[in-house]
């Protein structure tokens, strides 16, 4: 395996824990703190979390996962065999589908709509403690899980190559 991409796939390991880190906490804790509050409350709160997310390392992890996922996958179709190509192929395709796919197409439309909503109207209320919390926690839970096994993934991977370099 090339120095360069020996060292990137470590970064990437570290780089799907720590995004799934932060999943993890909303899923864990944030989102049942969040939901303890009165609605308004939870909801303007995660109205600023959405508008802060935007400004620091965590969207340039998340951001910066999907092409090096890609980067991933073709370097495991193109520069690698056995065992540790399909782990490598794996994590890319997990992370980029359980969890690049399902923040575009699930959490990002949840978090524009919360962010239209007039936080003194009894439907932004209704919408965050029925439909938001719920169903935003389901898919975060989901990305969470996916960054973790794409960690643990790629990591086994890596595992691979060491132990076959030593066999």
């Amino acid at each position: 395996m090339l120095p360069f991409f020996f060292t990137f796939a470590h970064l990437a390991v570290l780089a799907y824990a720590l995004v799934g880190g932060v999943f993890l906490a909303f899923s864990d804790f944030i989102m049942r703190a969040l939901a303890a509050t009165s609605g308004q409350g939870g909801a303007e709160a995660m109205q600023a979390i959405n508008r802060e997310v935007f400004r620091w390392v965590f969207m340039a992890l998340f951001l910066g996962l999907a092409p090096a996922s890609l980067a991933l996958i073709v370097y495991a179709a193109l520069g690698l065999t056995g065992p540790a190509a399909t782990l490598f192929a794996a994590a890319g395709l997990v992370y980029l589908v359980g969890c690049f796919s399902v923040t575009v197409a699930f959490n990002v439309p949840m978090n524009e709509a919360l962010a239209r909503m007039d936080l003194s109207q009894e439907a932004t209320r209704a919408y965050w403690t029925g439909t938001y919390v719920p169903r935003w926690t389901f898919w975060n839970t989901l990305r969470t899980i996916a960054c973790g096994l794409a960690a643990a993934l790629l990591l086994f991977g890596l595992m691979t190559l060491s132990q076959a370099r030593f066999a």
